[in-house]
């Protein structure tokens, strides 16, 4: 704008300026071309500038134009784009999450992790069948299936221990491990090779603590009577005690056909708690025991036991493809002698998962009757 100002000023002035200084009309004429042509030139720089200036800015529309059109995988996203999608995935999932739990008997319910703040009566234990009794007074703390009647696996060893206790045979007997005692079954492992001989009481020691297999069908073996007469007084015992939904076929558990329900086997545990030897042998964190010209190491397969908080009377696991993983106990929890049955849990640790979380419950029931 302001050449073409300059332009128009010069050229009304110079008329004045001739007439003023007499300057011909040719000179005035070449220097009004003169000075067209370089308010012209002046103006042609002007708008070209100006059209170059409005060119970049339609280029610059044009890509943002296609920026924003472009393919959604190929799409930059802000911070602040990203962070509101995260937020929205995240409350999707939270959603998802909540629907999947409130499901009886989904996945997600049997493996969801309990929180503290949550109540473990609402909690989704990884054992199907669990059962916690206050055995002082009888109350049911907590149950679930409690009624069903389940494969036992080796908790059968239980009963396998109270007949022999109650058989008063010698403990320090030699018995042999033979191929009788192998597992043909299952086909289970054992590091007791046909021949090894141990006490009476070496092989209760094992059956009891390590679940040995092998050395349960020993003991049954060498029963009076034999195999038969044992699994009989077995179901004996059984009737005796009340147990009124559990059944026998044989001393190891490796059997699907070995059956009781979590108040069934309470009744169990209370039996076997009056033998001092049971409760020895399976609360023993190891034992070691000579088999050749070596000692041999065996643990417990409750790791509790070793755990100094648990005050443990009686404990037993069990474990085939049909039971899943077992675990009974009767313990004392804040003072209060508890039993606690977990049938049917899902992963090696589950059972032991299981029990600390009814431990929990007891503790938090404990604490609210004396507030």
């Amino acid at each position: 704008m302001r050449h073409i100002w300059n332009r128009t000023f010069l050229l009304t002035l110079l008329p004045m300026l001739a007439l003023i200084f007499g300057l011909n009309a040719n000179a005035y004429g070449s220097t009004s071309r003169s000075i067209h042509n370089n308010a012209s030139s002046a103006t042609h720089h002007t708008k070209k500038k100006v059209r170059t200036h409005a060119k970049k800015k339609v280029k610059i529309r044009a890509k943002k134009a296609a920026h924003r059109t472009v393919a959604p995988h190929k799409l930059h996203v802000s911070r602040h784009a990203k962070r509101h999608s995260s937020r929205r995935i995240a409350t999707r999932i939270s959603h998802i999450h909540r629907v999947a739990l409130s499901s009886p008997g989904s996945s997600a319910q049997r493996y969801a992790p309990s929180h503290p703040e949550t109540p473990i009566k609402h909690a989704a234990l990884q054992s199907e069948v669990a059962y916690v009794q206050d055995m002082e007074n009888s109350t049911v703390l907590y149950q679930k299936n409690s009624e069903e009647v389940r494969p036992i696996a080796s908790i059968s060893k239980l009963m396998t221990a109270i007949i022999i206790a109650e058989a008063h045979q010698p403990l320090n007997d030699k018995l042999t491990i033979t191929e009788d005692d192998v597992d043909h079954l299952r086909h289970s492992r054992s590091r007791l090779t046909v021949g090894t001989v141990l006490s009476r009481a070496d092989m209760l020691h094992l059956a009891l603590m390590s679940s040995e297999n092998r050395a349960a069908h020993a003991l049954a073996r060498n029963y009076p009577g034999g195999m038969p007469a044992f699994v009989r007084a077995m179901n004996d015992k059984a009737r005796a005690l009340g147990m009124r939904h559990t059944h026998f076929i044989e001393p190891t558990g490796l059997s699907s056909s070995n059956v009781s329900t979590p108040r069934d086997l309470v009744k169990l545990l209370v039996a076997a708690s009056k033998q001092p030897l049971i409760h020895r042998f399976t609360t023993a964190d190891h034992y070691e025991v000579p088999v050749g010209r070596r000692l041999q190491l065996y643990n417990n397969t409750n790791q509790l036991v070793r755990n100094p908080n648990w005050d443990i009377q009686i404990s037993k696991t069990g474990f085939i493809n049909e039971s899943g993983e077992c675990l009974v106990m009767l313990t004392k929890i804040d003072r209060r002698e508890v039993a606690i049955i977990l049938l049917n849990s899902s992963g090696r640790y589950s059972r032991v998962g299981d029990a600390v979380r009814l431990r929990q419950l007891v503790e938090r029931e404990t604490n609210l009757a004396m507030m």
